[in-house]
């Protein structure tokens, strides 16, 4: 197992219950999302892998919709498959930074996976910050973009002698690192803290509750997966469609879009807010 995070239990509902049952008003009025949408939801996917590329992909663009696909550099499908990513970036996906080589801490639980090389335990935060901007410059070559986000390998930060974001927080619109379902307020939140929820093995019906818990409260869900219908941390091809078959048939409710947009527009929101102008 490549990573720590496990995706929250969602109440199991019936597929005819959830697509039925009106959406409440969301509780929070003071932020306010494009074209009146009551929730934004980000679709990204870590670690450059095959089934992204062959399952991922195809489902989104099915459906218009636009995911944030965080690429670990180093991985086999990034050299092989080169191709493809740039295409996806022209068709408008987001190709984001998961560092060069995906340190973690082996000294965390369940981490006998982690090689001595990308051990963070002993990388110092300088290491690390490098690796970062490396990966971005990587990435520029790819899709020719400037403007970018980082999803931190699973969510750890601490290197040897302390902690690398503060190194790196400027390169940066947005950041997702920990662990978190849906966000409770946009107003207070960190577009350089953002928490993550990584689906594994969840249905089609509780992935669509979490998004409508972010209706209800007006705020977001940033779902963040690794396989989908094949590779590792997979969530069912059948699960995926049903979330997006579901977004797709309430276009009018929630603002699908990359987290590098969301977050783009969080801030700007936050901006405004701070100056009295919301």
């Amino acid at each position: 197992m490549r990573k720590r995070w496990v995706g929250m239990t969602g109440v199991c509902l019936a597929w005819a219950l959830l697509t039925t049952v009106p959406i409440a008003r969301a509780a929070s009025e003071s932020f306010a999302w494009p074209e009146g949408k009551r929730a934004a939801v980000s679709l990204a996917y870590d670690d450059a892998l095959d089934s992204q590329l062959d399952h991922a992909i195809p489902a989104l663009d099915r459906y218009g919709f636009k995911g944030s696909f965080y690429l670990q550099l180093s991985r086999e499908p990034v050299l092989k498959r080169l191709p493809e990513w740039r295409a996806a970036a022209a068709e408008g996906h987001e190709l984001g930074n998961h560092t060069l080589f995906h340190q973690c801490q082996a000294s965390l639980p369940d981490r006998g996976w982690v090689e001595p090389q990308r051990n963070l335990d002993t990388t110092t935060k300088a290491q690390m910050a490098d690796q970062v901007v490396l990966a971005n410059t990587m990435l520029h070559a790819i899709d020719g973009k400037t403007r970018r986000t980082l999803t931190v390998p699973c969510g750890d930060h601490q290197a040897r002698d302390g902690d690398y974001l503060p190194l790196v927080r400027d390169q940066f619109v947005g950041i997702k690192v920990g662990e978190g379902g849906v966000i409770p307020d946009m107003d207070t939140l960190d577009p350089l803290a953002v928490p993550v929820e990584a689906p594994v093995g969840l249905s089609g019906a509780q992935l669509i509750a979490q998004v409508e818990e972010a209706a209800r409260r007006g705020t977001m869900i940033n779902f963040t997966f690794h396989g989908v219908g094949g590779d590792y941390l997979t969530t069912s091809s059948q699960a995926h469609a049903e979330l997006l078959a579901y977004l797709a048939a309430h276009r009018d409710v929630y603002w699908v879009d990359t987290f590098l947009n969301v977050m783009t527009y969080v801030r700007s929101q936050q901006d405004q807010a701070a100056k009295g102008g919301r």
